[in-house]
């Protein structure tokens, strides 16, 4: 299974409005069960830098299951993933990118958030992971 375009935008409209009440300008991406990009805004002015790399926390998230920041804790020199950024073309981590869970406990996809600090990252992420989990 895999999330909706539906569920996706729902997504990207709570991470947008969640942006909005902390003054932030974000770039907000889904990816569904398989990795593709599902659904993706840019706000206003927010930096161009930023869409890669939202679009590739998100897909970090979904290839590892896992929130970015958990990754990149065991990327760091002598981990045991240390260099893994390197690998699938290219990952992110740092904390702005979270799975998406169904009602069953299954990964349907995932959220990856850009434009500012990576707490501020993860606080959107989850804003729009949380607006659909668990449906």
């Amino acid at each position: 299974m895999s999330i909706s375009l539906e569920l996706a935008q729902q997504a990207v409209h709570a991470a947008h409005q969640k942006a909005l009440d902390l003054g932030l300008k974000m770039n907000i991406a889904v990816v569904d069960a398989g990795a593709n990009l599902t659904a993706f805004i840019r706000m206003d002015d927010a930096w161009l830098g930023s869409i890669d790399i939202a679009i590739r926390k998100a897909k970090t998230a979904r290839y590892f299951d896992m929130p970015t920041g958990d990754l990149g804790q065991a990327s760091q020199p002598g981990g045991s993933l240390y260099n893994i950024e390197h690998s699938n073309g290219g990952l992110i981590t740092f904390p702005g990118g979270i799975p998406i869970l169904d009602a069953n406990g299954r990964v349907i996809g995932a959220i990856g958030v850009s434009g500012s600090t990576v707490e501020n990252d993860h606080a959107v992420a989850e804003a729009g992971m949380h607006a659909v989990k668990n449906k």
